[in-house]
C-alpha cells in the first residue's frame, strides 16, 4: 500500500511540474500558486475515478487545463479548466469553489457544467437545453465556452474508448454545435481539429482515404508551395515589403466538406494549400495583394476582403485565389500580425485582465460580438427547444454572406438567405410589408440567393403583407418566427376552433368521449409544456401546424387511461383479501390497520419517496411523492407521510420507455438485455412512429429502484437507443 501511495505521490509531482513548466512559457504572469492548488484539489476530488480508456479521471481536466494554456488564456480560465468536472462529479459544490477560488471561477465551472438533475422528454431537449444554459452563461463570460471547447476537444481525442452510439452522438454534437462555435468565436486551431477528429467517427472509410490521398500528394505540394513561396519573398523585397510567409494545408474535414456539398473529386479542389503572407501594416496588405495579381493571374470571383468588412468573429485577412504560368492553383491568405493572432486564437487573442483579476473584452471586440446577444434574443423568441436549436445551426453556426444597405450599412446573414430575410434582418414591419426587392440596382425575384457584396434595396407597400408561402423560402428562423407570429395573430380565433376540432376529432377516434378527456387541469398542464400562455394558444398553435393534434391528444388519452387503470386497480385491490406482505412493506405515519394499495398511475417502488392518499371508503393508495395525480391535488388533508419497511420477499411493477431507431432486432436486444438482468417482463407493447423511431413501453416486474436503474442503465448501451426512462405518473 505504501509503494502505490508513493507512486501516486510521484506522478502528482510530475503532473505539476509539467504543467507550471506548460503556464508559465505561455504566460509568465500567471497566477501559478493558485493553479497548482486547483490541480491538488481536483486531483484529490478525482482520485478514485478513472475514465472509459482506464487511465486516471485526472488525465482529462490536466489535458483540458493545458489546452487552455496553449490559448494563451488567463489564470481564472486554467483553474475553471481544471476544476470543471469537480460540481458535476465529485461532492464539492458552487459553495465550495467559489469559496476556495471565487466566484468568478465557480461561474465558469458552473456554466460547464451539464443540466444533469432535470428530466427531458427527448436527447434533443437534452442537448437543446444545455446548450440554452452555455449561451446565457457565455452571454456573462466568454470564458465558459472557451473552457466547454477545451473540454471537448480533449474528450474527441479520447474518443476511440466509447461505444459506436456514443462516438457518433458525440462527433455530431462537434459537427453541429461545437466546432461552428469555435468558428464563431474566430479561434481556428480548435475548430480544425474538432472537424478532423469527429470526421474520422463520422465517416471512417472516407477520412482515411482522404488522409492517405493528401499524404500522397504532400510532397508534390510541399515543393511546388515552396517555390512560390521563394518567388514571393523575391517580388515583396523589390517593393520594400517586409514579409513573414508559410503554407497552410487545408484540413481534411474542409476538403471533405467541399467535395460532398460541391460534387467534386480530390483532383478537382484545388486550394488543398493556402500561402499566407503576414505583413506590418494594413497598407503593406493591400500592397502585397498588388504584387501577386501583377505575378500570378487572379481567379474570378474568388477575391474576398476580409479586411475591410470583417466577418463576425473578428477575422481580417485578403483571401484571393489565383494560377500560375504552370497551371497549378492556389489560395494566398494576406493579413497584419495583430490579424493573424485574431485568426489563430479567436476571441482569446483581444482578452483584457482587469487588475482585480476579473475579466473584460474590450469595446471593439464586444461590438463584434453581438451575434451572442443575437443568440440569447432567439432564446427568448423559441420556446420548443428542437427548433431552437436548428435555429442556431442555421442563423449562427452556418456560413455567412455579407450584402449592404443602400447607405452602406454591413449585414451578415447565413448563407442562402434571401431578400426576405435581409428585409426582417433590417425590421419587422421591413419584412411584413415587403412587395420586392433590388439588388445591386436590378429587380430580383424574392427567393433570390443573396451574395457577399450585394447592395439590396427593400420595396415595400404599407397595405399589403406577408406570404405563407415566405415560410419556404427564407432561411433564417427569426425571419420565420416572424412571419409565423404574424398568421397565428391575424388568423387566432379559427386556429383556436380548428386546433380543438383536431383534438377532439383523434379523441372520438380512438372511441373516448372528448368531455371526459378535455379535463381543464390536464389542459393547461399541455399548455405549460409547450410554453403556450393558455388552453386557447395550445389550440392555437394546433390549428396553425405549430403542433400536431396528435402531440396533444396522444398525451391526453394516456392521461385518461392511466387514470381508468388506476380505477380499475383501485377496485381490483378492494375485492382481494389483504396481503401480509403490503403490510409489513409500507408504514404510514399515524395509521395503522387501514387497507394499503399500490397506484396504478405511478407504481411506486421500494426506494422511491412515497405517501399515502386516503380514498374515502377504499383504505389508502400509495403513490410516489411526484405523483401528478398527487402533486396536483388540492385536498393536502387526506396526504399522509409513507415510508418503505424492510422488504426482501415483494416484487413491484415498474413501467419504462425506451426509444431507439427502427431496426430489425431493436425489440429482441431489449429483451434480451431485461432477461439477462434476471427480470420478468409483465407486460410489452411497442409501435414505430412517422419518424421510424420505435417506442417500446415495458412493465417490469423488480424489487426495488436500484434494481430498476442498473437495468435502465444496461438499456442505454443498445444500438441505435435514444431514450430509456421511467414513466412517471
Amino acid at each position: 500500500m505504501e509503494e502505490r501511495i508513493n507512486l501516486i505521490d510521484a506522478d502528482r509531482e510530475q503532473m505539476k511540474k509539467s504543467l507550471e513548466e506548460r503556464v508559465l512559457s505561455n504566460n509568465p504572469e500567471s497566477d501559478i500558486e493558485k493553479i497548482l492548488k486547483a490541480f491538488d484539489l481536483a486531483y484529490d476530488a478525482h482520485i478514485e475515478q478513472k475514465r472509459n480508456s482506464g487511465e486516471p479521471y485526472i488525465m482529462h481536466p490536466f489535458e483540458v487545463a493545458k489546452i487552455l494554456s496553449d490559448l494563451n488564456m488567463d489564470s481564472s480560465t486554467i483553474i475553471s479548466g481544471l476544476l470543471h468536472d469537480v460540481i458535476e462529479d465529485t461532492e464539492y459544490s458552487y459553495e465550495d469553489i467559489s469559496e476556495m477560488f471565487g466566484e468568478e471561477v465557480a461561474h465558469i465551472v458552473d456554466g460547464v457544467t451539464k443540466l444533469t438533475n432535470l428530466n427531458f422528454r427527448s436527447k434533443e431537449e437534452k442537448q437543446a437545453e444545455n446548450t440554452r444554459k452555455m449561451v446565457m452563461a457565455m452571454s456573462n463570460d466568454i470564458r465558459v465556452i472557451i473552457v466547454k471547447l477545451a473540454d471537448r476537444l480533449h474528450n474527441m481525442r479520447t474518443l476511440e474508448y466509447m461505444t459506436e452510439a456514443k462516438k457518433k452522438e458525440k462527433a455530431t454534437e462537434v459537427i453541429e454545435i461545437y466546432a461552428p462555435l469555435a468558428g464563431r468565436l474566430g479561434i481556428f486551431k480548435l475548430k480544425w481539429e474538432l472537424e478532423d477528429l469527429a470526421l474520422r467517427y463520422l465517416d471512417e472509410e472516407e477520412y482515411h482515404n482522404l488522409a492517405s490521398m493528401v499524404r500522397k500528394r504532400r510532397k508534390e505540394r510541399e515543393y511546388i508551395i515552396d517555390e512560390i513561396i521563394k518567388h514571393l519573398y523575391e517580388y515583396l523585397e523589390k517593393v520594400n515589403i517586409k514579409a513573414e510567409i508559410s503554407g497552410r494545408p487545408k484540413n481534411l474535414y474542409s476538403i471533405y466538406k467541399k467535395m460532398n456539398h460541391k460534387g467534386l473529386l480530390f483532383e478537382q479542389i484545388y486550394d488543398l494549400s493556402a500561402v499566407r503572407i503576414i505583413v506590418n501594416t494594413v497598407a503593406d496588405c493591400y500592397g502585397a495583394l498588388g504584387v501577386v495579381h501583377n505575378h500570378y493571374k487572379p481567379i474570378p470571383g474568388r477575391f474576398k476582403d476580409y479586411i475591410a468588412v470583417p466577418k463576425s468573429n473578428m477575422y481580417q485577412s485578403l483571401h484571393t485565389t489565383v494560377i500560375d504560368d504552370k497551371g497549378e492553383t492556389f489560395e494566398v491568405q494576406i493579413r497584419t500580425h495583430e490579424m493573424h493572432e485574431i485568426a489563430e486564437y479567436g476571441i482569446a487573442a483581444h482578452w483584457k485582465y482587469k487588475q482585480s483579476g476579473g475579466s473584460n473584452i474590450n469595446t471593439e471586440t464586444h461590438d463584434n460580438m453581438t451575434w451572442i446577444r443575437q443568440m440569447i434574443e432567439w432564446q427568448d423568441e423559441e420556446s420548443n427547444p428542437e427548433q431552437y436549436m436548428e435555429g442556431l445551426k442555421v442563423d449562427f453556426f452556418s456560413d455567412e454572406v455579407f450584402v449592404f444597405t443602400p447607405t452602406g450599412e454591413v449585414i451578415s446573414l447565413s448563407e442562402g438567405s434571401t431578400p426576405i430575410d435581409f428585409a426582417y434582418t433590417v425590421h419587422t414591419q421591413v419584412g411584413h410589408t415587403c412587395t420586392g426587392a433590388k439588388v445591386n440596382g436590378k429587380m430580383v425575384p424574392i427567393d433570390y440567393k443573396l451574395q457577399n457584396g450585394d447592395i439590396v434595396e427593400i420595396i415595400t407597400d404599407k397595405n399589403k403583407g406577408p406570404s405563407l408561402d415566405w415560410l419556404g423560402i427564407v432561411k433564417s428562423p427569426k425571419a420565420k418566427n416572424k412571419i409565423k407570429q404574424y398568421f397565428k395573430s391575424k388568423d387566432r380565433e379559427k386556429n383556436i376552433d380548428l386546433g380543438k376540432e383536431m383534438i377532439t376529432y383523434d379523441i372520438n377516434k380512438a372511441r373516448l368521449n372528448p368531455k371526459d378527456v378535455l379535463k381543464k387541469e390536464w389542459l393547461e398542464d399541455m399548455a405549460s409544456k409547450y410554453a403556450a400562455k393558455s388552453v386557447d394558444d395550445l389550440f392555437s398553435l394546433v390549428g396553425f401546424g405549430d403542433l400536431t393534434s396528435k402531440q396533444i391528444s396522444g398525451k391526453l388519452i394516456t392521461w385518461y387511461r392511466e387514470m381508468q387503470k388506476e380505477k380499475l386497480v383501485e377496485y381490483k385491490e378492494a375485492i382481494k383479501p389483504k396481503k401480509k406482505s403490503d403490510k409489513n412493506a409500507i408504514s404510514i405515519e399515524g395509521v395503522d390497520g387501514l387497507k394499503l394499495k399500490i397506484a396504478g398511475c405511478c407504481n411506486p417502488v421500494p426506494g422511491d419517496d412515497i405517501v399515502g392518499f386516503v380514498t374515502r371508503g377504499r383504505g389508502i393508495t400509495v403513490h410516489r411523492a411526484d405523483c401528478h395525480n398527487i402533486t396536483e391535488a388540492n385536498e393536502t388533508e387526506r396526504i399522509l407521510r409513507a415510508s418503505w419497511e424492510n422488504d426482501e420477499d415483494n416484487y413491484y411493477n415498474a413501467s419504462i420507455l425506451i426509444k431507439g431507431l427502427a431496426r430489425t432486432g431493436f425489440i429482441a436486444d431489449v429483451t434480451t438485455k431485461v432477461a439477462n438482468s434476471g427480470v420478468k417482463i409483465n407486460g410489452i407493447d411497442a409501435r414505430v412512429n412517422d419518424e421510424q423511431v420505435t417506442e417500446l413501453n415495458a412493465t417490469l416486474e423488480i424489487k426495488n429502484k436500484q434494481e430498476l436503474n442498473k437495468i435502465l442503465d444496461s438499456l442505454k448501451n443498445i444500438e441505435g437507443i435514444i431514450d430509456v426512462r421511467r414513466i412517471s405518473g
